[in-house]
C-alpha cells in the first residue's frame, strides 16, 4: 500500500490536528535519540504545542539546561 504525499498546509479540524501533532512529535523525539546514539552527537530539540506546552528532548543530562539557555539566546538575537 502506498500513502499518498502529505499536503503542507494546516490541519483544520482539531482533533486531527492534535493527533498529527502527537504522532509527529514523539516521531521527532525518537529520531533525535537516534541520532544521538548512531551518531555521538548532543542533540537538544524543543517543541512548543498550540496550548504553550513544552515538550523537550536533550541527549545527555544537564544538557537540557543547556538547550533551554542556547534556546533563550537564540531567541533574543532573532527578536532584536
Amino acid at each position: 500500500m502506498v500513502r499518498g504525499k502529505t499536503q503542507m498546509k494546516r490541519i483544520e479540524n482539531a482533533t486531527s490536528r492534535q493527533v498529527t501533532l502527537s504522532k509527529r512529535r514523539n516521531g521527532l523525539l525518537k529520531k533525535a535519540y537516534e541520532l544521538s546514539v548512531l551518531c555521538d552527537a548532543e542533540v537538544g530539540l524543543i517543541v512548543f504545542s498550540p496550548s504553550g506546552k513544552l515538550y523537550e528532548f536533550a541527549s545527555s543530562r544537564g544538557s537540557k539546561e543547556t538547550t533551554r539557555r542556547e534556546y533563550r539566546r537564540i531567541f533574543h538575537f532573532l527578536s532584536h
